[in-house]
């Protein structure tokens, strides 16, 4: 596997306010709504979900689903992973794709029922991890993606005429 070229663009977080103005918004923030301006008073507690698939179609498959839902601001997917587990009473070995899944701990539950829903495995790994310290830049941009009320355009990227199922070609 070579690496990967990423377009400038597919990094680009939403506008940048002043560190001050962000991180004043993280601390109380639960889920900004870019239309109104308000902001919940119960802070937003950050989480990374971890799952495991056997596909390269499934983790695609399954971070889209996560972040057109919005149950997830981002999903990364890593290849090569080797998991040795037991399944069954023998000793398993397998290759699998690690996804890292960030969201909120208000979204847990319907990240796990989408995994749960799509997922292959007869018990899939779902494990949820609280975030202790985070960019509060980052945080906030993570409630932002989460607004179900949010005027988002939920297609695929194809400004240069690549769709998202594309993107699992660049790792060839």
């Amino acid at each position: 596997m070579g690496g990967m070229s990423v377009p400038a663009r597919a990094l680009v977080f939403p506008p940048r306010r002043s560190l001050r103005q962000s991180s004043r918004r993280a601390r109380r923030l639960s889920i900004d709504s870019p239309k109104t301006g308000a902001v919940s008073s119960r802070p937003m507690q950050g989480i990374v979900v971890l799952t495991t698939v056997g596909t390269e179609e499934q983790a695609n498959h399954l971070a889209r689903e996560l972040v057109a839902r919005r149950h997830a601001a981002c999903v990364n997917i890593l290849p090569g992973v080797r998991t040795v587990y037991r399944w069954q009473g023998k000793i398993c070995r397998d290759g699998e794709l690690l996804l890292v899944i960030k969201s909120t701990a208000e979204e847990f539950e319907a990240v796990r029922g989408t995994i749960r829903e799509l997922h292959d495995y007869e018990v899939p790994e779902i494990l949820s991890f609280e975030v202790a310290q985070g960019d509060a830049g980052f945080l906030e941009w993570i409630g932002t993606c989460l607004d179900k009320d949010a005027d988002f355009a939920d297609d695929d990227d194809e400004e240069d005429g690549r769709t998202y199922a594309d993107l699992a070609d660049l790792e060839s």
